[in-house]
């Protein structure tokens, strides 16, 4: 019997990371990705507690670190400048607010591309248009012609995710917009950002300058409330929207709103989770942000996706590869984790909106010890098996 065959969409983070695990647990792994390249770039995401534990296991904390964005902490400040309160990121042991371990989305997925690309088929600007699973594999037949056929197959394609819908079934049933939307593209620094996050919040808006290794730049970041979101890829609706919300909100909005027509990398989306009972159908699974994405405002978005892929490369490789016991193992392993960071992740949104805080399906929010607990959990993570029994084919030996 030849090598396990998996196609994997989405050459973000969770992609490549389970590229990594499925590789070296012995599988075969194909990465389809629609966009034409890595996109470079990106918000800022952070490392923290077992995340860092799993970047250790990929042997990539070298190379992570070496591309971190060396931001020191943050400033919360007042319309005038003035800062109210200030956060390091060596606070909690490097796990705070701000993260030791900060880079920016489009350096970590490098990092991991660069990393699997020896090892791992890659193919770009192509997507699924057909899929058809049965008892013994999967039939995929890509958007330029190609078909081909795997034992398994993994989304890891984000939060509006295509995979998901096909198979799933639409966006409405498990996407559930939390009452806020984000903007964040490149600025020139003209504002005098260091090695110090910015932040100004007011009556539910918020707005942030972010420092990047290149000092001549710093990332903008604009929040505000709405009840709905369904501009999707319209552009110019996107722009007018954030300029009509973030209008008269002072501090340096009208100067960073002035860039937003320059912008080369301007990104505007909802403020979402995706709450789904099940990760799998049949020889088909979701990762990342396809399944559980517990929104930006967790700051748990790249941890849930390293450790999910290295669970559900061990759990599959654990299972001989069989998809109902595999999944059901990573799902297990996976759950209460990411329950713990989708409701960190809300109860972030209602302190921003001033809305009053309350635990899942409204029940109260928890007390300060209940919420100081939660956040150990979220941050902890789960147990992490080694696996000492599974094949570990290391890319460097390959």
């Amino acid at each position: 019997m030849g090598e396990t065959r998996v196609l994997v969409t989405g050459a973000s983070i969770a992609g490549p990371a389970l590229a990594h695990w499925l590789h070296r647990r012995g599988a075969e792994v194909t990465v389809l990705e629609r966009a034409p390249g890595l996109r470079p770039g990106g918000q800022a995401v952070d490392a923290r507690g077992v995340a860092k534990d799993v970047i250790r296991r990929m042997g990539l904390e070298e190379a992570v670190r070496a591309v971190r964005t060396e931001t020191a902490g943050s400033h919360e400040v007042d319309a005038d400048g003035v800062v109210l309160e200030t956060q390091l990121a060596e606070d909690d042991g490097g796990d705070g607010h701000i993260a030791e371990v900060e880079v920016l989305r489009g350096d970590l997925a490098r990092v991991l591309h660069d990393d699997v690309r020896a090892h791992v088929e890659h193919l770009f600007d192509d997507r699924v248009a057909e899929i058809v699973q049965d008892a013994e594999g999967v039939d995929v037949v890509l958007a330029g012609g190609t078909r081909r056929r795997f034992d398994l197959v993994v989304g890891a394609d984000g939060l509006h995710s295509a995979l998901r819908a096909m198979v799933f079934g639409p966006r409405e049933e498990f996407v559930r917009h939390l009452g806020l939307v984000l903007a964040f593209f490149t600025v020139p620094n003209e504002f005098g950002v260091d090695r110090f996050a910015l932040d100004h919040r007011d009556g539910g808006r918020w707005a942030g300058l972010r420092p990047v290794p290149d000092a001549s730049r710093a990332i903008a970041m604009l929040s505000f409330p709405t009840d709905a979101y369904d501009l999707d890829r319209d552009v110019e609706a996107q722009k007018r929207l954030v300029r009509e919300r973030m209008a008269g909100f002072g501090w340096q909005t009208d100067r960073i709103l002035a860039h937003l027509d320059d912008a080369p990398d301007l990104y505007v989306d909802q403020v979402a989770q995706v709450v789904m009972d099940r990760w799998r159908r049949g020889r088909v699974g979701l990762i990342g942000d396809a399944a559980f994405c517990a929104s930006p405002m967790s700051g748990a978005g790249t941890g849930l996706a390293l450790v999910g892929a290295y669970l559900l490369a061990g759990e599959l490789a654990g299972a001989g590869w069989d998809p109902e016991a595999g999944f059901a193992g990573y799902e297990r392993r996976m759950r209460g984790y990411v329950e713990d960071n989708q409701l960190m992740g809300r109860l972030h949104v209602q302190m921003i909106t001033g809305a009053e805080p309350s635990g899942p399906d409204g029940s109260a929010a928890p007390d300060m010890d209940e919420l100081m607990r939660l956040v150990e959990r979220a941050v902890r993570g789960p147990e992490l098996p080694d696996y000492a029994d599974l094949p570990d084919r290391r890319p460097s030996s390959a």
